[in-house]
C-alpha cells in the first residue's frame, strides 16, 4: 500500500469508520506504512462486521492501485503480487477474483449487537431484520433468537426497577422477567367468575408453554447456533429450524414488550416492583 498517498489511505479506512489505533507506534517503514498500519491495529478481528468492513478497505484499495498502474501504461497489479494475495486470502477463507473483487462465504454474516438493544423499538426492529435474514443463515437466527430473548428480558428487568445479573441463565432471566409483568404461570392469580382473560387457565397454559418455549430456543443456540467458535456450520440445520426458532422468539419477545407498554396490564395495577437496595450491583445496560 505503500504506492498510495497518505490521504487515500485515510480516507478509504474512514470511509469504513476506522479510525487509527490510539498510541500505536510502529518503528518498521515509512509514513504511509505506519499510516497504513495503525489502521488495521484498530480491527476487532474476531468481529464480522469489522472483518468485512475491513476487507471492503482490502478490495477498494488493490482496485485502486490495480486501475492506477493501467493507467500509467502498466498491466495492473504484478502477476506474481495477485497469485500471493489469492494465496493469503485463501488461507482466511476468502477469494481473491480476477477483478480483484473480495469474496467470502458469510460475507452477511448476521449479527445482533444485543449490548445496544435499550429500547423496545430496537427490539422490534432487529426481530424484523432476523426474519428477513434467517433463513439464507440458519445457524445466525438462532443464535440471534436467543440474543433477542436475552435482550428483551433484561430490558423488562430494567423498565421494572430490578436488578439485572450478568451471570445469570437465561432460563433464570426469562422467569423473572415473566414474573416481573405477571405473566409466568406461577404468578397469575386464579381465575374468578366473570374475571379478567389474564386469570384464565388458558392462559395459564399458554404462558407456560412459552416459558418452554423461550427457554427451548437458548437449548437448541447452544447446540446449534453462532457464539461457540465453531469452524463449521452444522448439517442438517435448514430454513425451517431457523423460521421455528425466531418465530418463537419473536412470540415471547412481542408479548413481553406488548404487556410492557399496555397501560391496562395487571402488572401495574399489582405491587410496585421494588428498588434496588442501595449498595447493590446497578443494573446492567443491555
Amino acid at each position: 500500500m505503500s504506492g498510495l498517498v497518505a490521504g487515500a489511505i485515510g480516507e478509504y479506512w474512514e470511509n469504513e469508520h476506522f479510525a487509527p489505533a490510539p498510541g500505536f507506534t510502529s518503528s518498521e517503514g515509512g509514513v504511509r506504512k505506519q499510516l497504513f498500519d495503525s489502521y488495521p491495529a484498530s480491527v476487532d478481528w474476531t468481529d464480522h462486521d469489522h472483518v468485512i468492513r475491513a476487507l471492503r478497505v482490502f478490495e477498494t484499495m488493490l482496485r485502486r492501485l490495480d486501475r492506477e498502474s493501467r493507467r500509467c501504461g502498466g498491466d495492473g497489479l504484478p502477476a506474481e503480487t495477485v497469485a500471493e494475495l489469492r494465496e493469503a486470502f485463501a488461507r482466511d477463507g476468502c477469494r481473491l477474483d480476477d477483478e480483484l473483487r473480495l469474496h467470502t462465504a458469510r460475507v452477511a454474516h448476521l449479527v445482533v449487537h444485543a449490548d445496544g438493544l435499550s429500547e423496545a423499538s430496537g427490539i422490534q426492529a432487529e426481530l424484523e431484520r432476523v426474519r428477513r435474514f434467517g433463513a439464507e443463515y440458519p445457524d445466525d437466527a438462532i443464535g440471534a433468537a436467543k440474543q433477542l430473548i436475552e435482550a428483551t428480558a433484561k430490558l423488562v428487568l430494567l423498565k421494572r426497577n430490578l436488578p439485572v445479573d450478568e451471570r445469570q441463565d437465561l432460563p433464570v432471566l426469562i422467569k423473572q422477567a415473566q414474573q416481573a409483568l405477571n405473566l409466568h404461570p406461577a404468578a397469575v392469580p386464579p381465575a374468578g367468575n366473570g374475571g379478567s382473560p389474564d386469570n384464565a387457565d388458558s392462559i395459564k397454559r399458554i404462558l407456560g408453554a412459552l416459558t418452554s418455549a423461550a427457554i427451548g430456543v437458548t437449548e437448541l443456540r447452544n447446540r446449534y447456533g453462532t457464539g461457540h467458535g465453531r469452524l463449521a456450520a452444522p448439517t442438517g440445520l435448514g430454513p425451517r429450524h431457523a423460521r421455528f426458532a425466531v418465530g418463537t422468539a419473536a412470540t415471547w419477545c412481542e408479548l413481553m414488550l406488548d404487556t410492557l407498554a399496555d397501560p391496562q396490564a395487571p402488572w401495574r395495577k399489582a405491587d410496585p416492583a421494588p428498588t434496588p437496595p442501595a449498595g447493590s450491583a446497578p443494573a446492567a445496560s443491555i
